[in-house]
Parts: C-alpha cells; sequence; structure tokens
C-alpha cells in the first residue's frame, strides 16, 4: 500500500483534474484566439506600407483600452455567476475583428479592432482564473494553474505553427481566419462547462468557513505592500518585453532574410514549446520553494535576451532569443496568477486583484510597443533591443530590495 500521505497527495491531483478536461480544452483554443493576430499584425500592416511606428501607435491603443478595462472587469468576474460569457464575448470580438483587419488596413479601422478585442478580452483572464477557482478551490489552484498554462502554451504553439503554414500557402488573410476559429472553439469549450460546477464563493476567493460571505474593500489591494511590489517589477519588465517579439520580427523582415510569416512562426513555436515546460516547472517549484525564485529567475531571463537579440538578428539567434522568451513568459504565467490568488485569498477580492495586476502589467505591455517602435525607427532594432532588455533591471532590483517582505507573502508552505 501507498503511504497516506501519497495516497492523499493522488486523490488531490486526482481532484484537481476531474472534470477539468473542457477547462483545458479552453485554455488550448483560447491561446491563439488572443495571441495568434498579435505578432503577425505587424508582418500583415508592414507588408500594406505601414511603418514601425505607427503600428507600435496602433497595438498601443488598443493594450490602453484592455489595460484600462481590466480591474472592472475583474470586479465584474467576482460579483456575477455568469462567469461563462466573460469567455463567449472576447470570442466573438475576435471573429469580428479579423474580418475588420482583413477588409480594410484603414488607420482607425484597424485601431477600432484592436480596442474592441482588448475591452472584450480584458475579462478573459480573470474570468478563466475564476472559473478555475471555483471549480478547484484554493487547495488544487496551483496544481491546476499549471496544467491550465501548458495547455495554453501548447495551443500557442498549435497555433503559431498552422498559422505559419497557412501563411506560407495561401498567404497572410489564412492566419486571420484561423484565429477566428480558435475563437468560435473557444466558445464552444467553456459552453461545455457546466455553471452549476462552478462555486461563485470559491471563485472570488471567499474562504469556505467564512460564514459573512462579504468581500473585503476595494482598499485591500492597495494596503498590500507585496502585491504593489509584484505590480511594479511586472510593469517594468513587460515595458521592455513587450515590444520585443514584434520587433525581431520586423528586424527580420527588413533584412529581407527569407519567409516573415515562417519567421514569426518559428519565433512562436520555439518560444511556446519552452513555456510548456516552464509551466510544468514552476507549479512544482512553487510547491516545493514558493513563488519569490520562480519570479526572479523570470526577470532575469529578460535583460540576456535583449542583449542577445541586439547582437544577432537571424535565425541562429531566434533559438536563444526566443528560449529566454518562454522560460520568463512560461514562470510567470503559473506563478503571477498563483501569487495573487495567495496574497487575496479570503478577501473575496481575488479577481479584482488579477485584474489590477493585469492592468499594471498591460500599461507595460501596451506602451512597449509604441516606445519600441518609434525607438526603432530613430535609432534601429540593435541599440532598441538592448535598451528593452535593461528595463528589467529595475524589476530583479525590486525583487531583491524587498526580498524579506516577498519571501514570507510568497511563500505557500505553513
Amino acid at each position: 500500500m501507498l503511504p497516506v500521505n501519497m495516497n492523499k497527495q493522488a486523490a488531490i491531483k486526482h481532484q484537481s483534474l476531474k472534470g477539468t478536461w473542457p477547462l483545458l480544452s479552453l485554455n488550448f483554443f483560447m491561446a491563439d484566439m488572443q495571441a495568434g493576430i498579435g505578432p503577425f499584425l505587424g508582418i500583415f500592416l508592414l507588408a500594406h506600407g505601414w511603418k514601425s511606428g505607427p503600428i507600435g501607435s496602433v497595438m498601443t491603443i488598443g493594450g490602453v483600452a484592455g489595460m484600462l478595462m481590466t480591474v472592472p472587469a475583474g470586479a465584474l468576474i467576482d460579483s456575477t455567476t455568469r462567469k461563462r460569457m466573460y469567455v463567449v464575448i472576447p470570442g466573438i470580438f475576435t471573429v469580428i475583428a479579423s474580418a475588420i483587419i482583413l477588409v480594410s488596413q484603414n488607420f482607425w479601422l484597424v485601431s477600432f479592432s484592436q480596442v474592441a478585442t482588448a475591452i472584450a478580452g480584458s475579462a478573459i483572464g480573470p474570468a478563466v482564473i475564476g472559473i478555475t477557482l471555483g471549480i478547484v478551490k484554493q487547495a488544487g489552484f496551483n496544481r491546476q494553474i499549471g496544467y491550465n498554462q501548458a495547455y495554453n502554451h501548447a495551443g500557442n504553439v498549435a497555433g503559431a505553427a498552422l498559422s505559419g503554414y497557412l501563411g506560407m500557402k495561401y498567404g497572410m488573410p489564412a492566419i486571420f481566419i484561423l484565429a477566428a476559429i480558435f475563437g468560435v472553439l473557444s466558445i464552444v469549450s467553456v459552453l461545455t462547462i457546466p455553471a452549476n460546477k462552478i462555486d461563485d464563493k470559491a471563485a472570488r476567493g471567499l474562504r469556505e468557513d467564512d460564514g459573512t460571505h462579504k468581500a473585503s474593500g476595494f482598499r485591500v489591494l492597495i494596503k498590500s505592500k507585496p502585491l504593489l511590489i509584484l505590480a511594479a517589477a511586472l510593469a517594468c519588465f513587460h515595458l521592455g518585453n513587450g515590444a520585443m517579439l514584434p520587433l525581431y520580427g520586423m528586424a527580420d523582415a527588413t533584412l529581407n532574410q527569407g519567409n516573415p510569416t515562417g519567421f514569426v512562426a518559428m519565433t512562436i513555436v520555439i518560444a511556446q514549446l519552452v513555456m510548456v515546460a516552464a509551466a510544468i516547472a514552476a507549479m512544482r517549484l512553487v510547491q516545493r520553494s514558493g513563488y519569490w525564485l520562480v519570479l526572479l529567475v523570470s526577470f532575469i531571463a529578460l535583460p540576456i535576451r535583449g542583449f542577445i537579440a541586439a547582437h544577432i538578428i537571424n535565425h541562429t539567434g531566434l533559438y536563444p532569443v526566443q528560449i529566454l522568451d518562454g522560460v520568463g513568459a512560461g514562470l510567470q504565467s503559473v506563478a503571477v496568477p498563483g501569487l495573487v490568488a495567495h496574497i487575496l485569498n479570503g478577501t473575496g477580492r481575488i479577481n479584482v486583484g488579477q485584474g489590477a495586476v493585469m492592468t499594471v502589467q498591460g500599461l507595460g505591455a501596451s506602451l512597449s510597443p509604441a516606445i519600441g517602435g518609434w525607438i526603432a525607427q530613430g535609432i534601429g532594432y540593435s541599440s532598441t533591443f538592448m535598451l528593452l532588455g535593461s528595463f528589467a533591471l529595475v524589476s530583479i532590483l525590486l525583487w531583491l530590495i524587498f526580498s524579506s517582505t516577498l519571501k514570507s507573502a510568497c511563500a505557500t508552505k505553513t
């Protein structure tokens, strides 16, 4: 017979996976719905006569719109009992946005499509986190979020590989059609999750033994020092990271080194394959050592990535640049939502907190393409990559300076 503790661990693992296959399929399909167009949009607009500055501005306009709506979206997810609808709506908007960009490349129409998609999509992250918490509860959340992200990254691999193949065989419009198809499949997946399987109290982070059923005030977010430090560190990281992939693809396209669609697809496939492994590794490292070390490693990856990208803009540099992207993003995809849920457990404001952290991340990520695009237009791609990579040095300093406070909040063992 297995020892009692091993039986208990196996039971927890089984319980965390039981009935979650629709949730895993949702994470798989929504990956390409969320990110499938983004890396290819720059190449598509570049081929239609756009320059890097306006391309970056369009991406930033959409990013800012989504950023402004993420906290209100998180509040809605906490309060609503119809969480699945906040995945259905972004799926519909993805289909519409793909059609608009294919029909017209007018600056304002493209901007409108990005704004509409970003506003609708601002709810999807908190919604999936809330649905996950509602199904597996806090005890199974770290393990389940690891599996969720592994499937999400695997979906990105499949979407990027299909996008690269279809783009080379049928042209760029096929990529937008594929994103729309993934949007439809995401809608189907979330609707196969029974609404009565989602515990709305657990989904917002209220404790099971809390008889008041009342959430804390919103001030709990700004009174949490670890949460504020986390948000600041992530903002600096994403300010550098957000523009790296689209600029790397445009740098290669500018140098005319082969098919740009295939190159961008390869950048995504390499990074996302690494992210699958990184998500599983993060899940296990968090259980063993807590969140602090996992996030520190993720921050360190960006300066190294920027240095390599600045010096090697070709298919040789593609591998280390995107492997490091996979390490940083893969670790964060598990550690960030897990840490926010851990810090805010019992407050009833977990999804607002997730939205707030996503907003600050979005601030960095949405400003990054515009900053990177205009800087690259002025001083060249290589210098821009070095500058973008250096932003994460601020994240590293914050994480080290406040290490004593953060390590206590990041510990998962009691």
